[in-house]
């Protein structure tokens, strides 16, 4: 790539973080490198394909409409939203809210995505029902709809080139069958076992033949768990089962959490962060996709507590016949930080959805989604035109409002603000922003027969703060920083002091939705009648921290570096590259400050300013082998800067594949053959670092 394109993209990322402008969580680091996760928001169960040079994707909805989101790319980082495959799921009165059912968590999931002669195909499944097929010749739509005439659990297709069509379904035993030609049933006595429930596969399968193999690629149920893979020589096996990925929890761990609480009427008593639980919060549950390059790649999500099942991208490293998540030396472990895919096209960087709306167009951004099936007579965007209108409905409570309108909570931190005029509210409506999970918070309005009353309600607590007001024009605001899962509220009366109401709200991940949590705007009636309506607009998103890359690589700076377990500096001694205690940072001077040297692709080479030439890494990396090299720098002698978006960051060399590591309260050499950071950074591989003082 050019110099000077690569100077174009860098702009065109910091423009992005200048006040004002429509800042949203990017992947691309606008350097020919991605940060993980591709979307910092919800695309769980994801599966992704590619068609010639192009790709498609989609992902679990469960109970949200529109669903099955298909997005598009040309990179593999940055996405273009196309369509849903369907506009509404309507199979009874639970996917409406009505007769006390709903459908939380158990709507669509889990999509196997394919492309078969001319036409793409989603198969996926909804608690209760038989598998749904979805098929459109244009990925944009419209997609037809039919149902198999039975139910497949986790299903992946495969289009074999004797012309039948396999799928293989099933939860550790893993199961084989044969579809007709037009997807519309299984064909009779096609069903067999092909691997045992002992065999240490999984769920969440995907299908595919590679070199006249065949693979299954799955997740061990449960969050914190391996990716495995089973290889054969013919679909219906004998399979070899190995693991592929594991214990990659990109310095995350585990959050808040509930044990059994899901049942309305009951108490919810959150379970604090185990930071170490099981290892952190492990990717899992994906597949694998090449590039006309030749290059694969991995594709998978994690549990990021509250704000749901995020999408990384992982290299694959082809061993022995089996496609291993990560780099040559450190297999099974993916980066935070790695180059783009190499797939012949360069795109600039982009976000799927627009996420802030004041409801001028036709239609709704695509961003948004409805709880449940809504009734489209009791909504508009045309009534007061520049408003979206919510007529009220009766509701015992937020959780059976119909006509919620949704989106995905973007992280690491965010703040919705929405704007309601609440005049053609009636007694008993209550109106406003909603944190949509369980537990859930909202913010909003209600109309009482003498007056408007601001309330802030705490699902944990079940706590209401009330305000009376006077004007029936109000801004609400939840902040929400999904690092430590917790949010605030907020209102004003003329949208530039903002007063906080109630105390933090903490967020948790939990089975009961499935999902993180949802921005969510909402009007319902208390009263158990029809009420008034709610118009909404200027519904805007703030994102302080919308790239991987948090700050810019201090290039052509001097820096130091400080073990975030233990604060031990580095610097060089005798040639070495040590940890020295934080008590003796005062002496090293020029040995522990290091200019920082542009190698392109965010890889850095470090030089410290007592002389001596760059730090460099022997093939092993063990410990005692980072040590100084005159020259120009090369792979040992370069580093991926892996911003950690927390203030923290590790190196990774290009000679290992694996991260610079000072072992917390053992000063002395340093070494760089770190597989990767454990979910609380405190393991000598994340270190803080400065622009250093003369």
């Amino acid at each position: 790539m050019k110099p000077q394109f690569l100077r174009l993209l860098c702009l065109i990322g910091l423009l992005t973080r200048l006040p004002g402008a429509a800042a949203t969580w990017v992947s691309d680091n606008g350097n020919g490198t991605y940060s993980n996760p591709l979307f910092y928001e919800e695309f769980s169960d994801p599966d992704m394909i590619r068609v010639g040079e192009d790709y498609y994707f989609t992902g679990t909805t469960m109970h949200c409409m529109p669903g099955l989101a298909v997005l598009h790319s040309k990179d593999m980082v940055n996405w273009q939203f196309l369509s849903y495959a369907f506009d509404r799921l309507d199979l009874g009165p639970a996917f409406r809210l009505e007769d006390g059912k709903e459908i939380y968590g158990q709507g669509i999931w889990a999509p196997s995505f394919r492309y078969h002669n001319g036409t793409f195909y989603i198969l996926s499944n909804v608690n209760g029902q038989r598998t749904q097929v979805f098929r459109a010749t244009n990925p944009s739509g419209p997609w037809q709809h039919n149902q198999l005439a039975t139910r497949l659990y986790d299903l992946s297709v495969l289009f074999d080139e004797d012309g039948k069509v396999y799928v293989v379904h099933g939860v550790r035993e893993i199961n084989l069958s044969e579809l007709n030609a037009d997807l519309t049933d299984v064909v009779p006595g096609s069903t067999r076992i092909i691997i045992q429930r002992d065999s240490g596969m999984g769920e969440g399968l995907h299908f595919y033949k590679i070199n006249g193999k065949y693979f299954i690629v799955s997740a061990i149920p449960g969050a914190h768990t391996p990716m495995v893979a089973a290889r054969a020589d013919k679909p219906d096996g004998p399979y070899t089962v190995i693991t592929i990925s594991e214990k990659e929890n990109l310095g995350f761990g585990t959050g808040w959490s509930l044990r059994g609480q899901l049942g309305e009427g009951r108490p919810i008593n959150p379970v604090p962060p185990n930071v170490n639980l099981q290892g952190g919060l492990t990717l899992h549950q994906g597949g694998i996709v090449d590039t006309p390059s030749g290059e694969w790649w991995g594709f998978s999500m994690m549990d990021h507590n509250s704000i749901g099942r995020l999408v990384c991208l992982s290299p694959v490293t082809w061993t022995d016949g089996w496609p291993y998540y990560g780099l040559p030396g450190n297999l099974k472990r993916s980066p935070v930080i790695w180059v783009k895919p190499n797939t012949g096209h360069t795109s600039l960087p982009s976000a799927p959805y627009e996420r802030s709306d004041d409801f001028s167009g036709p239609k709704l951004h695509p961003l948004w989604q409805w709880n449940h099936v809504p009734d489209d007579s009791k909504w508009s965007l045309t009534e007061r035109p520049g408003f979206l209108r919510l007529h009220s409905l009766p509701a015992t409570s937020f959780w059976w409002a119909r006509n919620t309108l949704t989106q995905r909570a973007v992280g690491p931190e965010s703040a919705p603000t929405v704007r309601l005029d609440a005049a053609g509210m009636r007694p008993g409506d209550v109106a406003g922003l909603a944190l949509l999970n369980w537990p859930y918070a909202w913010i909003g309005v209600a109309r009482e027969t003498n007056g408007l009353v601001v309330e802030q309600f705490d699902q944990i607590t079940a706590n209401t703060e009330r305000r009376t007001v006077e004007s029936s024009h109000l801004w609400f605001r939840a902040h929400c920083d999904f690092d430590r899962e917790k949010a605030t509220f907020s209102f004003s009366t003329n949208g530039t002091v903002f007063q906080q109401l109630g105390g933090e709200f903490t967020m948790i991940f939990q089975l009961k939705t499935f999902q993180g949590v949802r921005y969510s705007l909402f009007h319902y009636n208390i009263g158990g009648i029809p009420g008034g309506c709610a118009d909404f607009d200027h519904f805007t998103v703030d994102e302080p921290r919308p790239h991987g890359l948090v700050k810019p690589i201090p290039v052509g700076l001097s820096i130091t570096l400080a073990n975030l377990a233990d604060g031990a500096l580095l610097a060089v001694t005798n040639g070495v590259l040590c940890a020295l205690p934080s008590s003796d940072a005062a002496a090293a001077g020029a040995s522990a400050r290091f200019r920082v040297v542009d190698r392109a692709l965010g890889r850095i080479a470090l030089e410290p300013e007592s002389g001596g030439g760059f730090l460099s890494v022997a093939k092993d990396g063990a410990q005692g082998g980072v040590t100084l090299k005159s020259g120009d720098p090369g792979d040992a002698e370069t580093f991926q800067w892996e911003d950690m978006q927390r203030g923290d960051i590790m190196l990774m060399s290009l000679a290992t594949h694996r991260c610079l590591i000072a072992q917390p309260g053992q000063p002395g050499p340093v070494a760089a053959d770190h597989p990767g950071p454990q979910p609380d950074r405190k393991d000598g591989s994340c270190f803080s670092w400065k622009v250093a003082e003369k």
